[in-house]
């Protein structure tokens, strides 16, 4: 379990889900809502999260954080999370990863809090994943600096809010990271591909629906999970 007094979390769920075409948040897998799936997930490690995103209809789910800077995308969320956490640490995760493993979440929180890094960012497939991150509280005011001139990259601003403080950026490579640890601290099912995979469209809707499917029908046993 995670000290709750290092690492509050938080799901970003306040996208437009233009491709979707309807709310991603509350598209259900196996039964539950996207939200529900990924709120469990945090939970799962002992924290008690909470939504960033102006969704004050998601407040039955958990508490919502709005933003301060709204219609800024993703990083309108994490500027308004840092703004008022009450820990250093911040984990965020995106709405739409339900293939995330909860003991890779705990890793990425257990490495930053060894490196003390003001931003802690996975990368798959050459691509860094700034949404499924850790973020310190100090990197709030370089963000806003570069909300308030009117940018959204999230990575941009996060570098430039590190450099600001004379930071560096924590990014790893998740599959190289894999290939060294045992299977007790790293997760091979789902396959490290999956973790990864946005639910940005129908397709791939009905693509996570199927897996969840599979695993229903073909549990994993007590011997595969380590």
């Amino acid at each position: 379990m995670v000290d709750q007094s290092v690492t509050d979390a938080f799901v970003l769920a306040g996208g437009q889900s233009t491709r979707m075409g309807r709310d991603k948040a509350l598209l259900e897998i196996d039964g539950r809502p996207l939200l529900e799936h990924m709120l469990e997930l945090l939970r799962g490690l002992g924290l008690n999260p909470r939504i960033c995103g102006s969704r004050p209809d998601l407040a039955r789910f958990a508490e919502v954080v709005p933003d301060n800077f709204p219609q800024c995308g993703p990083l309108g969320g994490i500027e308004a999370v840092l703004a008022v956490s009450d820990t250093d640490l911040n984990l965020f995760v995106p709405v739409d990863l339900p293939g995330l493993p909860r003991e890779f979440l705990r890793w990425i929180m257990a490495r930053a809090e060894r490196s003390h890094a003001v931003a802690t960012i996975p990368r798959f497939g050459d691509r860094p994943q700034p949404l499924c991150a850790v973020y310190s509280r100090r990197l709030r005011h370089g963000l806003e600096r570069f909300l308030l001139a009117g940018n959204s990259k999230v990575m941009t601003a996060v570098r430039e809010a590190a450099a600001s403080l004379g930071e560096g950026v924590d990014e790893f490579d998740v599959e190289s990271v894999a290939s060294t640890l045992a299977p007790s601290e790293w997760p091979s099912n789902p396959p490290i591909a999956a973790w990864f995979r946005n639910v940005n469209t129908p397709a791939e809707y009905e693509s996570q629906c199927a897996a969840a499917g599979a695993k229903r029908r073909h549990p994993i046993s007590s011997k595969q999970k380590g």
